[in-house]
Parts: C-alpha cells; sequence; structure tokens
C-alpha cells in the first residue's frame, strides 16, 4: 500500500472523508442531486441571484459582444470595457476610491498579502480566519501571530512585536461561524499603530450595510488606508469572482506586483457584464434582505425553542455544533433521507471536536420551508 492509500484510508476511517455531490440544476433553494429534487440549506447565494434570469441575459449579450474567454491577463489584451466599468461600479458602491478584480477570494487573498509583505514582517490574524488569509500569509513568509477569536485587545498586545510593515488579517463576517468580527476597534487598532487592516468580506457584501455595501458600509467606516477590503462575487452577487477596494496607492500597487493578478487570464468579459446586472439589483431590490433577515429571525427563534444550540450569529450562517464528525455525518444523513440537503462541516474546515450543520438561508426560501427544516432537525439532531 503506498502513501496515498494510506492517507485516503485515514480519512475514511475518521469519518472525515469528503464527497462531491452533482447538482443537474441551477443553483437555488431546491436542486437536482442525484436525480431527486431536494431542498437546500447549504448555498452561499444569499440573494438568490445565482440563476437570476436578468443575469444570465445580460451575460448572454456580454458573450455575443465579446466572445467567452479573455484571451490574455488584465495588462495584456485581456482587460476589456465590461472590466474597467465593473471596477468603478465596485468601488463606488463599496465608497472606495478604487477595486480591483481577481478570478477568486482565495487568489485576491494570495495576491495582496505577498504584494505588501515580506520575510521580515508580521501578519496579526485571528485564529479563525479563512484558509485563503491563513495560506496568504504562509506563502508571503511573513511572520505570523494569532490573536484569540474575535478578540481586539489581544491583537492589540499581538500586534506589539516588530516589524517593518504589520498588518491584521480578519473575515469580516466568519464563513463556518457566521458572527462577526469587531471592525471597528481593529480598524481603529490599525490606524493607531500604522497597520495594514486586510478585512474580507466574502460573507458580508450584499448581505449588510445600506443597499448591501458591505460591513464596513454597516459601520459607516469609510474604506481607504489602513482598510483594505476584499470582497467576492460568487456568494450574495451570485455570479464569480472577487475584487479588492481601498486607496488608489494600494489599488496601483498591487496592479503593479501582486502576482496572482499580473499572471493569470482575467475573466471572462461576460462575467463581469452579469456582475455589473447583479449589483444593480442589489442595489435596488431591498425586499430581498428584508426577506433574508425575515428568514433567519424565524429560524434562530424556533432553533431556541426547540432545544438547538446555534453558535451566537445574526447573519445567514447558521451553525449547529455537534461534535464529533460521526454525529454532524449521520444528521446530514437524515436530513438528506428527509429531502434536505446541509453537509456536514467537519475538520480541517472547523477546529477538532466541533464539527457542525452549516445551515445557510436564501432570500428566496419562504416560512414554509424554514419550518420544514426546523421539523427535520428536532428528528435529526437527536437521531444523530
Amino acid at each position: 500500500m503506498n502513501g496515498l492509500d494510506r492517507v485516503l484510508q485515514s480519512l475514511q476511517a475518521q469519518d472525515l472523508y469528503r464527497q462531491r455531490q452533482v447538482l443537474d440544476s441551477p443553483q437555488g433553494i431546491r436542486v437536482t442531486v442525484d436525480g431527486r429534487d431536494l431542498l437546500s440549506f447549504c448555498s452561499n447565494d444569499y440573494l438568490g441571484l445565482a440563476s437570476d434570469a436578468r443575469i444570465a441575459a445580460a451575460f448572454a449579450a456580454a458573450a455575443a459582444k465579446y466572445g467567452f474567454g479573455a484571451g490574455a491577463s488584465h495588462l495584456v489584451t485581456g482587460h476589456s470595457r465590461e472590466h474597467h466599468e465593473l471596477e468603478r461600479e465596485l468601488a463606488e458602491f463599496v465608497g472606495a476610491p478604487r477595486a480591483l478584480l481577481f478570478s477568486t477570494g482565495y487568489m485576491a487573498n494570495l495576491g495582496v498579502v505577498s504584494a505588501l509583505l515580506g520575510r521580515d514582517d508580521l501578519v496579526v490574524e485571528d485564529r479563525l480566519n479563512h484558509a485563503s488569509l491563513i495560506d496568504a500569509v504562509r506563502l508571503s513568509r511573513a511572520r505570523v501571530a494569532r490573536y484569540h477569536h474575535g478578540d481586539a485587545d489581544h491583537a492589540r498586545a499581538r500586534l506589539q512585536a516588530a516589524g517593518a510593515t504589520r498588518m491584521l488579517a480578519t473575515d469580516a463576517v466568519f464563513s463556518m461561524d457566521g458572527d462577526r468580527a469587531p471592525l471597528a476597534e481593529l480598524t481603529a487598532l490599525a490606524r493607531e499603530t500604522g497597520a495594514w487592516l486586510l478585512a474580507d468580506d466574502a460573507h458580508g457584501l450584499g448581505v449588510v450595510g445600506r443597499q448591501g455595501r458591505g460591513s464596513f458600509s454597516q459601520l459607516d467606516i469609510p474604506l481607504g488606508d489602513p482598510i483594505i477590503y476584499m470582497g467576492t462575487l460568487g456568494k450574495a452577487i451570485g455570479t464569480f469572482g472577487a475584487f479588492v477596494a481601498g486607496s488608489e496607492k494600494l489599488i496601483e500597487t498591487l496592479v503593479q506586483r501582486a502576482r496572482t493578478y499580473i499572471y493569470t487570464t482575467a475573466l471572462p468579459p461576460a462575467v463581469a457584464a452579469a456582475t455589473r446586472a447583479s449589483l444593480r439589483i442589489v442595489r435596488d431590490e431591498e425586499w430581498r434582505r428584508e426577506r433574508l433577515r425575515e428568514n433567519i429571525d424565524r429560524f434562530v427563534r424556533a432553533a431556541h425553542d426547540l432545544g438547538l444550540t446555534l453558535l451566537p450569529s445574526e447573519s445567514p450562517i447558521q451553525a449547529l455544533v455537534l461534535g464529533e464528525s460521526k454525529r454532524a455525518l449521520l444528521a446530514s444523513q437524515h436530513l438528506r433521507e428527509r429531502g434536505i440537503v446541509v453537509p456536514a462541516i467537519r475538520p480541517p474546515t472547523v477546529p477538532n471536536r466541533t464539527a457542525r450543520l452549516r445551515i445557510t438561508f436564501s432570500a428566496l426560501h419562504g416560512p414554509d420551508e424554514v419550518d420544514c427544516l426546523l421539523d427535520v432537525l428536532a428528528e435529526a439532531v437527536p437521531a444523530a
């Protein structure tokens, strides 16, 4: 038996083996998996825009005009008018001087950290940060210190270590727990100490703030130095890609130095056009955020009444921690048998002994779907 066999068998023995689900339907609150129609509570399509006909029409029109592939990197001939206008509109939307498109949020975080930091620098980051932030620091070879989750005072203590350049890094809304970072305190700390603050708002953009303009907008904190704002487009926005927003000098530095921007093919122009259409919907259709809020409130109140213990969260991400991986797998399997898809989230995505059902909500869920989920959860959790 070679080394790969041992790795795979070990994952299976620990209930950590991962398997893909193949969808034969558009993304939505109902999906077709293996020929079964299932009610979905696991997508990050928070506003229900991933299969919106208006966005698809904008994509199709741009594909007819520009073709599909960008054909080159942004700095060669891949930067189309659609890309250019989307960057301008994203900057305006989040209230920053300038924005820069990346292919994914993972590439955006890697690009930012590697462009700004080196071996002698220091990153102080939340211990529950997304893998993209953790890997970005590792690949930059900067020194790293982690602070207790959501603890700005501990971040301050960690930041005292000397470094040529210092950076605070955090999720704005944490992807597995659903809670929020203390952005006001971290912003004040960054300004006081001269550090950068890199905030990954993948799960806040479109959902929180006035017209969905993000986590800093909700706090009335203007974007610009020392804040580096990263937002993704494949979650609430419903399309694909990511962007970094901040000061003019920050963005120009990334254009010149971010390897994950310079050395990769640009997004298809049609994706940029679809995103521009989606931004207009996100901005104008407030009912989507209102419905999402109603769904979250309905679920949290009823879950409490049922004795289900959720992690504290006001976001569309509601985590029901079950402990061992086997227990989370059994609960997920019970839900699947009853026609609901909520995969078990297990280590190393979450810390050991905190395997969970990560339940997420969409603006397109209705009260009946939420109540159906609650009824089945009441069966599934004791059964697990």
